[in-house]
């Protein structure tokens, strides 16, 4: 996720950190007062009252429900790693037991921010960290009791674990939140295009159902027509008008007529069962249009079967096959040299849809990620060519199917597409 992309709750943010200052505020008390360890009381208190002060500041000229941009939410961070470096600069340095704590502003970062930003604020906790290493006041004790320093050594193990901890935990975390983020507006992305290719459905059906209900009343205007045409002397001042009226209706006739047919020969249609290899090209169609592929690219459908007399499946279109199909062929165009060969194949068991290119083929170290979104397309580009692949097989295997791509011998990348016959036909 982009910087730029990124929103982050305010109401989130400011929880986190009462809660953080409660934590600070009763420790300190405890510590002072209960146990009775010679804190600097006054500057710790006062720390955690200016945070509490900011934290009122931040949140009354907003709506709780207000959202912080990357940047923004990234200060918010850095100010409460100075923060926790300012209260261990009072309380002992990394000999504080507390000093694990300065990590937290780092992993919320990783969760929510920018890399970018994670980075800035790693770099940030790492110069914090050396800060009070070298330079912090002595570490408080009970009843003025006189503690032996730690060893150099000692503090430089503790300081080399939490700078690898602050640096391993917000790569990790920034990792892993980065993928589920991704993940997210895959689904999301595959989401709008299901809905995109529904409403193409349902806009197609409506026209169908129009031109065959506009056909009965269109026939009769037209039987009309020709009746008065034919009835009326040349000399009439109605003939001209008659003759317009009859030419119009044909018009119109013919109009609905190619309406009907172009529609019948979509996927989309709720009424009209195609044949399988029939709704395959049809699922092209739209890219065709488009221009996909190019003049010099020829993609060329076929049927081949197991030479039984089985009769090929017909089905109704689902946006999803529509979509799917149409996408991994025109991915196909694109890489192609010259020529995509989809063939549509049955049996007593299976459907299946074999698309073949004569391109470069599918990049051996991405061949067997294909199938997660926003990874390298082929030729080592990186434009998000996965993100296309994983919303059809998404598609796709809500219908039943299983995807498999593999490179040729002899060049160029396959992609199988299979569905047991049953569940199709279902």
């Amino acid at each position: 996720m982009a910087g730029t992309g990124v929103s982050v709750s305010l109401r989130m943010l400011v929880l986190i950190r009462w809660v953080a200052l409660t934590g600070q505020a009763a420790t300190l008390l405890l510590l002072h007062f209960g146990f009775g360890f010679a804190l600097p009381i006054t500057g710790a208190l006062a720390v955690v009252a200016t945070s509490a002060a900011l934290n009122i500041a931040v949140i009354l000229p907003r709506r709780a429900s207000a959202r912080l941009g990357d940047r923004e939410a990234a200060l918010y961070l850095a100010y409460d790693t100075l923060q926790l470096g300012m209260l261990l600069f009072l309380t002992g340095g990394l000999q504080n037991p507390f000093a694990i704590l300065i990590l937290a502003p780092v992993t919320v970062s990783a969760t929510i921010l920018s890399r970018r930003s994670v980075v800035g604020l790693a770099l940030l906790t790492v110069a914090a960290l050396s800060a009070i290493a070298l330079i912090h006041l002595p570490l408080p004790w009970s009843r003025g009791d006189p503690i032996p320093p730690l060893p150099p050594l000692y503090l430089l193990g503790i300081w080399t674990a939490l700078v690898s901890s602050t640096l391993f935990i917000a790569g990790y975390i920034w990792t892993v939140a980065q993928g589920a983020r991704r993940m997210r507006d895959a689904f999301a992305a595959t989401q709008l295009a299901l809905a995109r290719e529904q409403r193409v459905s349902a806009v197609g059906a409506l026209a169908a159902a129009a031109a065959h209900q506009l056909g009965s009343p269109l026939a009769t205007i037209a039987v009309i027509a020709k009746e008065l045409v034919r009835e009326l002397p040349p000399t009439s001042p109605h003939a001209e008008d008659a003759q317009l009226l009859l030419s119009q209706s044909e018009r119109c006739r013919t109009i609905l007529t190619d309406l009907v047919r172009g529609r019948a020969g979509e996927a989309g249609e709720p009424f009209a069962r195609l044949p399988f290899s029939a709704l395959v090209e049809a699922a092209f169609e739209p890219h065709r249009s488009s221009g996909v592929p190019p003049p010099a690219i020829e993609v060329v459908f076929t049927v081949a079967t197991d030479g039984k007399t089985l009769k090929e499946p017909e089905l109704t279109g689902s946006p999803e096959i529509v979509h799917g199909l149409g996408n991994l062929i025109e991915n196909a165009a694109q890489f192609a040299r010259s020529e995509v060969v989809v063939t549509t194949s049955w049996s007593e068991d299976m459907v299946a849809v074999d698309i073949v290119d004569d391109g470069p083929g599918f990049p051996p170290q991405i061949l067997a990620r294909l199938g997660e979104p926003y990874i390298s397309g082929r030729n080592g580009e990186t434009a998000h060519m996965g993100l296309g692949i994983f919303i059809a097989q998404s598609l796709l295997e809500r219908t039943g199917a299983h995807l498999a791509f593999a490179n040729r011998p002899h060049g160029g990348a396959e992609i199988v597409i299979e569905w047991k016959r049953a569940e199709l036909d279902a």
